[in-house]
């Protein structure tokens, strides 16, 4: 399976704001901070960013956020464009509703590309049975928990001290005691806390 190997703050560089690609790591150790220009070799002068150039950031800033190649983010497009409603917040919410998405979002890991390798290990069972595959899609009620026999990894045993300072958001319950999470709702773009420009997203897959 294809995957992002280089710098991931070269990508929240790229995007012009933090996409916390590192967790706790883009609070405390940023390169952002200290470079918010985009890489490579800077112009001698500001050129106005064509409609083109606004709507491949905002979808690439997407694609970033949620760790997915091109033809993922397409095939998620495709589907949210079939379904009914604003296919910009159709897209939002099917990204957020990803296993790997949901794992980090509860706290079980400390930034998605952890979360997806969590998944991807066989650590994680969703409503009791290993799930392996980080794009599957939960639905209001399904239980994400842990493997038995990945609690008694020091990784678990250390993410059990540290889970109580972590917050999930409002359509996720977790249940730290048994370290659970229940999918309470279906999540909405306001649960997100990235502002993304679903409408630029559109006019770039529609063009």
């Amino acid at each position: 399976m294809a995957r992002y190997t280089e710098a991931r703050c070269r990508l929240c560089r790229r995007s012009g704001e933090k996409l916390m690609l590192k967790g706790d790591k883009c609070i405390t150790k940023c390169v952002f901070d200290k470079k918010p220009k985009a890489p490579g070799p800077q112009p001698n002068r500001r050129r106005r960013i064509s409609d083109y150039g606004v709507h491949l950031r905002e979808k690439q800033k997407v694609r970033f956020s949620y760790g997915l190649m091109e033809r993922q983010m397409r095939r998620f497009f495709a589907e949210a464009n079939r379904q009914s409603g604003v296919t910009g917040d159709n897209l939002i919410t099917l990204l957020e509703r990803r296993l790997d998405n949901v794992v980090y979002r509860v706290g079980f890991a400390d930034s998605l590309s952890q979360a997806r390798q969590l998944v991807l290990h066989g650590h994680i069972t969703l409503n009791g049975k290993k799930t392996d595959i980080p794009s599957c899609l939960v639905q209001e009620g399904d239980v994400i928990g842990w493997r038995e026999r990945s609690r008694k990894t020091e990784f678990y045993k250390q993410l059990v001290e540290n889970i109580g300072s972590k917050a999930a958001p409002q359509w996720l319950n977790v249940d730290k005691a048994k370290m659970e999470a229940t999918v309470a709702a279906t999540p909405t773009p306001e649960d997100v806390s990235i502002n993304f420009d679903t409408a630029a997203v559109v006019e770039y897959y529609s063009r």
